[in-house]
């Protein structure tokens, strides 16, 4: 679904005075650390990562050739050498990706590019031979030799830059590795992990979230369907204060345990969309995409916060990079239909508190342990019954190494609904988006991607997991929370956010 051309005013939305009035607020100010700024170096990829990239040419040597707006540092030598395990992983994943075509295509490349390198070889001989002495039949000779492997290579070069960017968008499609404790098979074969919290017991008849809003005027989707269409909604009234109180808890208490605050763009190129391994112009797709553009909504914060250190290499001692970042998220929803999508449940538009870590690879494991526990901490402070789920191969996504699911009871809707999800995409992401880290001096590999003597540079490891997705927050909360009354109870830790209010009451009727 695509847009209309539109100009987008955003006014902030959550209130920083909530901050200096949250508990152990002194404490979040020694928390705090400055956003790192690190120079942006041109993207070049290293010797471990062996990816394909065809020598550039001069000007008068090749013909105009529009290559692929960016390239991924695609390890070909490794997916060739582990055929039969990445073959199991796509097929495990029930991934479209083509194996088969990849592999046929690299071996098509390395042909390719073993004969522009003996021309080359063969134009350099020719070129020192003219350096000499010669009789002007010889030097004439020589000349004629040169013209043709130059003509030669202009083709052969034309042909491996097409070659190149074929195998880049077939090989794109080839999912991560996966896990290998993760459950095989569709989302029904995901496992539990863990239980947190127990079912409240009702005494009385209990209502979903879409009675309670409006029985309690928190909420207009009749409106909003007039002024913008399907699935978006008007908060009104506490539900306004409900907000961004969950917005500013969620910051606060991700910036205690170290995570760097930001708010990010809303609109962002299509290429870092696809860097960070999603389809802005698939079928079926999840993304709004603004027509007489290159540009998209985001669907989540991961994908601006993905770019913010895009094409550099930082230092291996501003590692781990650990941020929280506000936004507001875009989704077209494609597909999703029936009662088990209704009300603020699966909506267009809504806020999400999103967190984000670049790290060493060795820590990617330990940090996803990190981000699932603060998601636990935090569910779990609400006063929420949830489950922890070890999400199966075919629900990972293509960038998603391993990822739990955190999926919470509500009750007015009889079922358990996911809020939150953690995942750990090792270096998908990373060799898309150019970000790499140079190790220590003295650790590591000297290589390609080294300069001044020192090691190598390495792809970081890239995390995400959301601390508040607002609207299904509140569904949790408000069929939680409700009273036989009709009111409900605003849960403690979120009372200093909401200027001291403890309960939302049924409105009284003029």
């Amino acid at each position: 679904m695509a847009l209309q051309s539109f100009t987008l005013k955003l006014s902030p939305f959550f209130i920083l005075r909530s901050l200096a009035g949250a508990p152990n607020a002194s404490k979040l100010h020694f928390q705090y650390r400055r956003l790192p700024r690190f120079p942006a170096r041109a993207f070049n990829s290293t010797a471990g990562a062996a990816a394909l990239e065809p020598a550039t040419a001069t000007p008068d040597e090749s013909k105009a050739v529009k290559p692929l707006q960016w390239k991924a540092a695609i390890d070909f030598k490794w997916i060739r050498d582990n055929t039969e395990a990445v073959a199991a992983n796509i097929k495990s994943r029930n991934s479209n990706a083509n194996l088969d075509v990849v592999l046929q295509l690299y071996e098509k490349l390395l042909n390719l590019q073993k004969e522009v390198d003996r021309l080359r070889a063969e134009r350099n001989v020719v070129a020192n031979k003219m350096k000499a002495k010669l009789e002007p039949t010889e030097r004439q000779k020589l000349i004629e030799e040169g013209k043709n492997l130059k003509d030669g290579l202009v083709n052969l070069e034309e042909d491996l830059l097409k070659l190149t960017d074929e195998l880049q968008k077939e090989a794109q499609s080839v999912p991560n590795m996966t896990h290998p404790d993760v459950p095989i098979g569709g989302e029904d074969c995901s496992a539990v992990k863990k239980l947190v919290g127990e079912r409240r017991e009702f005494s009385f008849t209990i209502k979903d979230h879409m009675q309670l809003g409006k029985d309690l005027d928190l909420f207009d989707f009749d409106a909003a369907s007039e002024v913008s269409g399907s699935k978006f909604y008007y908060l009104k009234n506490e539900a306004v204060l409900l907000e961004m109180a969950l917005i500013n808890w969620a910051v606060s208490e991700a910036m205690k345990r170290g995570y760097t605050p930001l708010t990010t763009p809303e609109l962002v190129r299509s290429s870092v969309v696809e860097k960070c391994g999603f389809q802005p112009r698939g079928t079926n797709t999840q993304v709004y995409s603004i027509d007489g553009t290159d540009q998209c909504l985001i669907g989540t914060a991961e994908i601006p916060v993905g770019g913010i250190h895009m094409d550099s290499i930082l230092p291996e001692a501003s590692l781990p990079l650990k941020y929280v970042a506000v936004s507001h998220c875009f989704r077209t929803e494609a597909g999703a239909a029936g009662t088990a999508t209704r009300g603020l449940y699966r909506v267009h538009q809504f806020s999400k508190v999103e967190m984000f870590v670049l790290c060493h690879p060795d820590d990617s494991d330990s940090f996803h342990g990190e981000l699932i526990g603060i998601e636990e901490q935090l569910f779990s402070s609400l006063g929420l019954h949830f489950k922890i789920m070890d999400m199966a191969t075919e629900d990972l996504g293509a960038p998603a190494y391993r990822k739990f699911d955190v999926e919470a009871w509500m009750p007015g809707l009889g079922r358990y609904g996911e809020i939150s999800s953690a995942s750990n995409c090792t270096d998908y992401q990373s060799r898309r988006l150019g970000i790499r880290f140079r190790p220590e001096s003295g650790g590591g590999k000297k290589g390609k991607g080294s300069s001044g003597g020192g090691a190598a540079t390495r792809f970081v490891h890239t995390l995400n997991a959301t601390a508040c997705a607002v609207p299904r927050m509140m569904v949790a909360l408000l069929e939680n929370y409700q009273e036989e009354d009709g009111s409900v109870v605003i849960p403690q830790v979120l009372r200093p956010f909401m200027a001291g209010l403890h309960l939302i009451s049924p409105k009284s009727k003029p």
